[in-house]
């Protein structure tokens, strides 16, 4: 089996996702208003923010996970619920129930109910997919583990390889760098750029700048609303941060 087998399809238009005029409230009170961003197809991208700005909500709006007041979403240039046959989503670690009985193997041929139907039985195709995801990830001895006896960054790398047994074009993760180490911090973002540099689009929530400032090609700077969304380091530069942060200037003595 070739890594052909989990390459992305081919992406439709030149924008991974698109925002357009995205307003979201919880309880009357906007938490993301009036968000306009897009983020270019093929590249690594990431949506940085102070705590509260609305990182979070913004994927789970566009995914349709939490209703939005107003605005647009396209996913590969398709908008509706089409669109989510484009993205794999990886959430944050704590809405898993990690005590779930189920198995390493099991958790990343889910990626496949997509393909093949969440009533039919997965293929043994199907699970040769699932079982080079797990390979690439570098998971594979771990197949028949529970996934609740995986360390906080073991179970990172296996809902990175569900995602990618989606084989969709586009991936979005929200917080995958949270809480793990910085060994397994560089071994996800290797993972991740090799995902870019294959046709594959990222989309990340992120809170380390620096990290994102040397790794990743697009950016959006949000609070609420937009501040920035562009190349990285036109977007991240030290005014910018201060604005979205209210930091002193030598906080962000990095951005330049």
């Amino acid at each position: 089996m070739t890594a052909r087998t989990t390459a992305p399809a081919p992406p439709v238009t030149g924008h991974a996702l698109e925002i357009r005029s995205l307003t979201v409230s919880y309880r009357s009170a906007p938490v993301l208003w009036e968000v306009d961003a897009h983020f270019p197809a093929g590249r690594l991208c990431a949506i940085v923010g102070p705590n509260g700005a609305g990182k979070s909500t913004l994927l789970k709006a566009a995914l349709g996970l939490v209703p939005a007041d107003a605005g647009r979403v396209l996913i590969d240039g398709v908008e509706g619920p089409a669109a989510l046959d484009r993205v794999a989503y990886v959430p944050q670690r704590e809405s898993v129930d990690w005590d779930f009985p189920i198995t390493v193997g099991e958790v990343v041929a889910m990626g496949r109910y997509r393909a093949t139907g969440w009533f039919r039985r997965v293929g043994r195709a199907d699970r040769a997919i699932a079982a080079e995801c797990l390979e690439r990830v570098g998971m594979a001895a771990y197949g028949k583990r529970q996934i609740g006896q995986l360390s906080g960054g073991q179970r990172q790398r296996v809902f990175l390889a569900r995602a990618l047994a989606q084989q969709a074009p586009v991936l979005v993760m929200d917080e995958p760098f949270a809480g793990i180490d910085a060994r397994t911090q560089s071994d996800l973002l290797a993972l991740l750029g090799g995902i870019r540099d294959e046709g594959g689009s990222v989309v990340v929530v992120h809170h380390d700048m620096a990290q994102v400032r040397a790794a990743f090609d697009w950016t959006l700077l949000l609070n609420v609303r937009t501040l920035g969304c562009g190349p990285t380091a036109e977007v991240l530069t030290a005014e910018a941060v201060r604005s979205a942060y209210g930091v002193p200037d030598e906080a962000v003595a990095w951005a330049g």
